[in-house]
């Protein structure tokens, strides 16, 4: 299935019940999409300039979007009425992500920081300073207690959440990390770089675990509900698919016809939506 925006499709995230997905593109546009069918749902029209990363609140009632004009939003998603603009950043929010509880949204930005909100007041909770080039991806772990932000200087860096301490700096790619990812059970983190590879990392100490070779660079990473499969989205217009376990090569989906910039997958891990410059989104069933 083909969805059309008029401009990059930047961001992909499906609701928690599978039912929505939404799309932020650099048409300064997100769109509500019903998956059985690809029904447009709902127009969300408040930003002012490219739409760079969209996630859904886990109680699937809020939408979260970061946009080139510094700021995130939150919407309400059952019929996409604003809600809410965090203001603060002095660069592009590249990326928005709910903590598994709801209560904090985090946001990584092209001014080289992180901000955790505080979501029922909006308020800012920290503001995590460290990262030397613009912060691409954002993502906590399943226990909330971690999180993940990975940045153009090529570290991946973990925060505590309850207070923003520095936990440690993961190292190893040589070139801009642009997607970050935990598993679900929280044991391996991955990361896409525009170094070729995705690094699988622990969690844990950081160690690094697995490195996959891709043939360009790798602009979003994301694993399965099960944690059995890593996809991996890039600039040679494919989709991988990863077994996890080993690394193994299991799939290339191709249709695109340009880079790949986002994929997610839905929750009962059928299917894959993947974004792309070539202004589409597309639902893949993976049987």
């Amino acid at each position: 299935m083909k969805l059309k925006h008029l401009g990059f499709v930047e961001s992909v995230a499906f609701s928690p019940d599978g039912q929505v997905l939404a799309t932020g593109a650099d048409d300064y546009i997100v769109r509500l999409w019903r998956t059985v069918d690809g029904a447009l749902l709902h127009v969300l029209e408040e930003h002012t300039n490219l739409v760079l990363s969209v996630s859904f609140s886990p109680d699937g009632q809020t939408l979260a979007s970061g946009s080139h004009d510094n700021t995130a939003r939150l919407w309400r998603a059952t019929d996409g009425k604003p809600l809410h603009i965090l203001e603060g950043h002095t660069g592009s929010v590249l990326s928005v992500a709910f903590s598994p509880d709801g209560q904090i949204l985090a946001t990584g930005s092209a001014d080289g920081t992180v901000r955790l909100w505080g979501v029922a007041g909006c308020a800012l909770l920290h503001a995590l300073e460290g990262h030397t080039g613009l912060v691409e991806s954002v993502a906590f772990s399943p226990d909330g207690q971690t999180l993940a932000s990975g940045a153009t200087d090529g570290t991946v860096r973990l925060w505590q959440v309850v207070d923003g301490t520095l936990l440690g700096i993961l190292e190893g790619h040589t070139d801009a990390v642009l997607s970050v990812a935990f598993s679900p059970d929280g044991q391996t983190l991955a990361s896409g770089s525009l170094d070729g590879t995705v690094q699988l990392w622990s969690a844990a100490d950081g160690a690094p675990l697995r490195t996959l070779e891709h043939p360009g660079a790798v602009y979003s990473v994301a694993f399965s509900p099960d944690g059995q499969t890593l996809a991996s989205g890039a600039d040679d217009y494919a989709v991988r698919l990863w077994r996890t376990v080993d690394g193994k090569l299991l799939r290339v989906l191709e249709g695109h016809t340009d880079t790949v910039l986002c994929v997610a997958f839905s929750p009962n891990g059928r299917f894959l939506a993947t974004g792309s410059c070539d202004t589409t989104a597309r639902l893949w069933e993976l049987g």
